[in-house]
């Protein structure tokens, strides 16, 4: 334990004054927005998760960057719009179809936090590149230990595509076990290490479940369908997922309580997109899940506990980007955020002033393949309380007004007044900014 910890647990310091914290960013994987009991599910547990929400400040519109994975990650850790920094789509194992490949020549999160004395670290899912360039140590992470690629076919073989992509920094390794409990004991044993040190850290834990495959340990699985009678068997294997997942996090909440590391901290938990219907996620009331523009696809669970400094059991209507973490973490860390960065900061927020972010045009991008796709990409554009969404690219625009139509039921679009025109304008802008950006590997 540093010593201003010990003397915030005295109460002989504020939590304000101690200076600059830890930071640990908790993304799940694919979790749906009414996939937490503290959101409304009433088939599942997430006490440790939902302790957060409650010791923590709830985003009730928390955004994640793109309905899919690898966009959303290359947001936050470059606090940009991910097809500027060359990651439109889902960077995967074959070239043929993975669209992306984020540009090297952009520092990333780690890197100014290195810069101003953190150690940087890495566990779990990474899944933005396997180039050499763009593997994490080279970008900035001091330590990795977790998975190079997408998604894992078994979370116990940790395979894809008959290839490992298990790594402790540039080692290949093999380990044992459920992924989520692999990557809770990395995260446990990185917390342990820290005790003593005099630098801050900042931790990025990635989790891939609940992701595809449905693949719960066993006893987890028995115990809900014991406890949820009449529960669909696909359900099941969702909540013995999810309330999996909440028992890592609550490993590693109390790793953080046990080396006294958890008063100097400040955790952010959220989603990389929304929860996966045809699977059994739940996304509340929205519409859409994963892979959609609707709000189902985007809108996200999303909270940040940091102990004497953000009041407990708020709530906050500010919309914010998972790109809005960067520069809010360099804030926290007292680092200057540099010029170009699309995401905005709102430290004062979490410290419990009102809603700093002013009300601006945000968008939403997707370009991806198969044969769903062929390579185009589908879009969505908010202003206030207005929607542009192209759900396909083969299929038009929508246009909804949020505040009276929430579920986006009502396509209003055939009253196409002047705010729809410069909403249109502006979305075009915007898709000709990323047009400029190469998201393929040149020679």
């Amino acid at each position: 334990m540093r010593l201003p910890a010990l003397l915030l647990a005295l109460g002989l310091l504020s939590g304000e004054a101690w200076g600059v914290p830890n930071l640990l960013f908790l993304l799940v994987d694919d979790l749906g927005n009414g996939d937490l009991s503290c959101q409304g599910a009433e088939d599942l547990r997430t006490p440790h998760i939902d302790a957060l929400f409650a010791k923590g400040l709830r985003f009730d519109r928390g955004y994640a960057n793109c309905p899919v994975c690898s966009p959303t990650r290359a947001a936050f850790l470059s606090g940009r719009y991910q097809e500027l920094v060359g990651v439109p789509g889902v960077i995967r194992t074959h070239g043929e179809d993975s669209w992306g490949y984020l540009n090297p020549e952009v520092d990333l999160l780690p890197v100014p936090l290195k810069k101003a004395g953190y150690a940087t670290a890495l566990i779990g899912k990474w899944h933005l590149g396997l180039e050499p360039e763009n593997h994490p140590n080279a970008r900035g992470f001091d330590h990795f230990h977790g998975f190079l690629g997408d998604m894992m076919e078994d979370y116990y073989k940790h395979r894809r595509h008959g290839n490992n992509y298990m790594r402790k920094d540039a080692e290949v390794i093999t380990p044992e076990g459920h992924a989520t409990d692999v990557f809770t004991d990395w995260a446990v044993e990185y917390l342990r290490g820290r005790v003593g040190k005099e630098e801050p850290f900042f931790l990025y834990l990635a989790y891939n479940a609940p992701h595809t495959p449905i693949q719960p340990p066993a006893d987890w699985l028995a115990k809900v369908v014991e406890r949820e009678e009449g529960i669909d068997p696909n359900r099941a294997k969702l909540v013995a997922l999810i309330e999996h997942l909440d028992a890592g996090v609550g490993r590693v909440m109390a790793a953080l309580e046990e080396t006294g590391l958890a008063g100097e901290t400040l955790v952010v938990f959220t989603s990389d997109n929304g929860g996966q219907l045809d699977v059994g996620g739940r996304n509340g009331a929205l519409r859409g899940g994963k892979q959609d523009m609707y709000e189902g696809g985007l809108r996200v669970p999303t909270c940040a506990v940091w102990p004497g400094v953000i009041e407990g059991g708020r709530r906050s209507e500010q919309r914010t980007l998972t790109m809005d973490w960067f520069p809010t973490f360099l804030q926290a860390a007292g680092v200057e955020v540099p010029a170009g960065i699309d995401g905005v900061g709102f430290l004062s927020h979490l410290k419990g002033g009102e809603a700093v972010i002013a009300e601006r045009d945000v968008f939403f991008t997707r370009r991806e393949g198969n044969q769903r796709y062929m390579g185009e990409s589908t879009w969505a554009m908010l202003r206030g309380n207005r929607k542009l969404v192209k759900n396909s690219p083969f299929e038009g625009w929508e246009y909804y007004d949020l505040s009276a139509d929430p579920l986006e039921e009502h396509d209003v679009a055939g009253k196409r007044g002047r705010e729809y025109e410069e909403m249109v304008a502006a979305m075009r802008r915007q898709i000709q900014r990323g047009g400029a950006v190469r998201w393929q590997k040149g020679e």
